[in-house]
């Protein structure tokens, strides 16, 4: 570990089991998996564990083994949050336009299966999260522990999977998900309190939550929905991930590989 990079095991605690879990968890993967010789391109992604990921990589920044090569990562976003992040811990902002081919990105999960599949978008950022971590050679995720499934997606996360819909075509995805693939649930994502009418993503469209259940088969599901006229991106990331940390409540952070 450098002399300027705090170790993982001395860090005060941030007031919050939670948070300390998720910071272990983004740590360790930043530590174990951002190789600063080799890697010049590295995904950022979104969510309230993805913060210490950048945190993590602005520490190496600022210390004098590392700072010469972090300051030439180009850092690439998947949305306005993690644009932020990179800009707040003094990184390299670029753009996917600019750098298609990305050596190693970092993300969160609302739930991920034993073998590591996953449900994401409840940020509603699933089609930028999904075109940055297919893009990277090496896509490692940190979560908390609440999000490792203990055996089938929507287990634990039962708001349903995110889907990213072309905005005049709501009402027909609707109907297609709950006729013809059998959605128990479909929800049009309303902006809450703050916005009157739906979600609108980065790319102007809107998203629905579709409940399944239990999901025993994630892929054949991913592709039924996207088969369907209107449909920009599913939430379902299928055989992208190459490792997990997940932190927990006691300090610990659990690793599962594929």
């Amino acid at each position: 570990m450098a002399a300027g990079v705090p170790r993982i095991d001395g860090l005060e605690s941030l007031g919050n089991p939670l948070e300390d879990a998720k910071r272990a968890a983004a740590y360790r993967a930043v530590d174990e998996n951002l190789k600063f010789d080799e890697h010049k391109i590295v995904g950022i992604g979104s969510g309230s564990t993805v913060v210490y990921v950048a945190e993590r990589i602005g520490q190496y920044l600022h210390d004098s083994e590392y700072s010469e090569l972090v300051s030439k990562f180009i850092c690439i976003p998947t949305g306005f949050q993690s644009r932020n992040l990179i800009l707040d811990n003094k990184l390299q902002l670029g753009s996917i336009e600019q750098y298609p081919r990305i050596d190693i990105a970092f993300d969160g999960a609302d739930e991920v299966d034993e073998h590591l599949q996953l449900i994401k978008g409840g940020g509603a950022c699933l089609f930028q999260e999904k075109l940055v971590s297919t893009s990277a050679k090496t896509f490692i995720i940190v979560a908390d522990s609440r999000k490792k499934s203990p055996q089938y997606l929507g287990k634990n996360w039962r708001q349903g999977v995110p889907i990213e819909i072309v905005p005049s075509a709501y009402v027909r995805v609707k109907d297609d998900l709950l006729e013809q693939l059998h959605a128990d649930k479909v929800d049009i994502r309303q902006g809450g309190s703050a916005k009157a009418g739906p979600v609108v993503t980065d790319n102007s469209n809107f998203i629905i939550d579709a409940d399944f259940g239990e999901i025993k088969d994630p892929r054949a599901l991913h592709t039924d929905i996207k088969l369907l006229v209107g449909v920009v991106e599913t939430g379902l990331f299928i055989d992208n991930a190459s490792k997990a940390y997940f932190g927990n409540s006691d300090g610990t952070v659990e690793l599962v590989t594929k």
